[in-house]
């Protein structure tokens, strides 16, 4: 018997050496066919041990398996293995959904699900897993290098935001995914939908999943990019980053040092984010030199958003390169004796460390470069996390498009498991026009939006929805006091300086994901902007003053 053909069925033999006579199922219901019922098989034993929490990794390897015939079945590696505890959900009876990732996707999914209004004994078990134990609110990771935002209000504890929900957190990393619902099932019979392995060796078994796992920095593109470039996607980013400024920063304090120089691979929104807040950090005591393939910047923004980046960006002194790629990036140092630079700390007798970028031209006309830099950051080029947790057994088991994305149903479904959906960065997902959506915030806010009714909709045996994506519009942050907004839904509308700024702020704190949340921040950044502006009125009477 396949188990294809019928996944809860009794399942023949294993090949290989049999199960010892010891190992037996005790239950309560007699006779009952144990296969069928989920629920018992936390009562296997192993000889006189209980392993009520978990089964050996062979029999769940046989669960999802897609193969034919016995060989589909693979036998235990050690009968005396360990069991894998199994995560004890509280209610056996009602559904139970796994979310998997906490950002914008996943996060706001859960919150969802916790305001809808379910029928009779219908609302689910949810549980939000991620590897940190904050959401970030990447849009604002900006803010932290000026020093606009603590970290507090930008990236709250998961347990702080979920503490009046019934969503059950848990930080762990994503091992293993193994699904089940694109298996034929019998008529009548109650199966699961698959089962997920976490890195602390906990087996989750779920009815419902969601895949919001996002997408990870792909910083590994060219000869020393890994080893001396620093993305800027998460919050340790961020943190790592702000370290790096300030000890430049505080190296040179007081000092007749060279500027410090700052390299940036990337002109879309991040680099040009990136590069106006450092440029306006730094002022005089440093530049900051920003790199991108193409002969423009942000070249997917619209007319107006470029068009203030890029006056912004002129005003800064930022160096542009545009139209070369980084060939390879290499650690230097400069002598003392000479003040060139070699690739020897020896030879260097203590000279300052310093990065050397090689340029290529991308276009015609250009000469190759070569710059100087005391910190590089990388803002190109992504990949998704989801082939990488795809069983070994069964690499396709999740249909993957060419970049690594999750295919998916318009209603947001992935293409073939009708109990698992895909959101955010992890899916595949087209407009109207055959284009990818883009992967930012917006597209995950809607898509979490439309997966929580999706699911409400599907345990309650309703018709679901098709996704479609509503662009409102485009934000940047172009400074402390400075940011560019295009509406969507008045043409040729762009809000630029401080009206930008302001307006940029009031949208991301009503985007908040708790109310509590959303009052405790706009509370502090409303005392920030007053304190803020009292200080800069301060100043501008006393030039008065002494002008006078």
């Amino acid at each position: 018997m396949s188990c294809r053909a019928a996944p809860w069925g009794r399942p023949s033999a294993p090949r290989g050496r049999p199960f010892p006579a010891s190992a037996r199922l005790h239950s309560p219901f007699g006779g009952m066919n144990s296969w069928k019922n989920p629920v018992l098989k936390n009562s296997w034993r192993i000889g006189d041990v209980p392993a009520m929490f978990g089964l050996p990794s062979g029999l769940f390897r046989c669960m999802a398996s897609n193969g034919s015939g016995d060989a589909g079945f693979s036998r235990p590696q050690s009968i005396d293995e360990a069991p894998m505890p199994l995560y004890p959900w509280p209610d056996k009876q009602r559904p139970r959904v796994c979310i998997l990732g906490g950002g914008f996707g996943g996060l706001y999914t859960a919150l969802r699900l916790e305001s809808l209004v379910w029928p009779g004994n219908n609302k689910p078990q949810v549980m939000l897993v991620d590897q940190s134990d904050r959401f970030v609110f990447k849009p604002m990771l900006y803010e932290l290098l000026s020093g606009e935002v603590d970290v507090w209000e930008i990236a709250p504890y998961f347990t702080e935001l979920l503490k009046n929900t019934s969503v059950q957190f848990v930080k762990d990393s994503v091992k293993l995914l193994r699904p089940s619902d694109h298996l034929r099932r019998e008529p009548g019979v109650s199966c699961t939908g698959g089962i997920v392995h976490l890195e602390s060796g906990t087996v989750v078994e779920y009815d419902w999943l969601v895949l919001a796992l996002g997408a990870e920095a792909k910083i590994d593109v060219v000869p020393g990019s890994a080893e001396y470039a620093l993305p800027f996607t998460t919050l340790e980013h961020a943190l790592k980053v702000e370290s790096e400024l300030k000890m430049l920063e505080r190296g040179r304090f007081g000092k007749k040092s060279p500027p410090i120089q700052v390299a940036i691979v990337g002109l879309g929104y991040s680099g040009v984010e990136l590069a106006a807040t450092i440029s306006e950090r730094l002022k005089n005591t440093g530049t900051v030199k920003a790199i991108n393939f193409q002969t423009t910047i942000c070249p997917n923004a619209p007319p107006g958003n470029r068009e203030a980046a890029l006056k912004v960006l002129e005003s800064q002194n930022i160096q542009l390169f545009l139209g070369y790629s980084v060939n390879c990036i290499r650690e230097v140092y400069a002598s003392e004796d000479s003040g060139s630079m070699v690739a020897d700390a020896k030879e260097a007798g203590g000279g300052d460390k310093k990065l050397v970028l090689e340029l290529q031209a991308a276009q015609r006309g250009l000469q190759s470069q070569v710059l100087e830099a005391d910190l590089v950051l990388w803002t190109v080029g992504s990949q998704s996390q989801i082939l990488r947790l795809q069983p070994p057994d069964a690499p396709y088991v999740i249909p993957l498009n060419g970049r690594g994305q999750v295919e998916t149903e318009e209603t947001l479904q992935v293409k073939g498991h009708p109990r698992t959906f895909a959101i955010g960065d992890s899916a595949a997902l087209r407009d109207p026009s055959g284009k990818f959506l883009p992967a930012n915030a917006q597209v995950a806010f809607q898509q979490a939006d439309f997966a929580g009714w999706n699911l409400w909709a599907a345990i309650n045996d309703r018709p679901l929805l098709p996704f479609r994506f509503q662009n409102l519009g485009e934000m940047m942050t172009l400074g402390r006091n400075d940011a560019a907004i295009t509406a969507n839904f008045i043409e040729g509308l762009t809000l630029e300086g401080p009206i930008g700024h302001a307006a940029r702020k009031l949208v991301y704190c009503l985007r908040m994901p708790t109310d509590e949340h959303r009052v405790k921040v706009g509370i502090s950044w409303f005392a920030k902007g007053a304190v803020d502006s009292l200080a800069s009125l301060q100043t501008a009477v006393s030039n008065i003053i002494a002008s006078s």
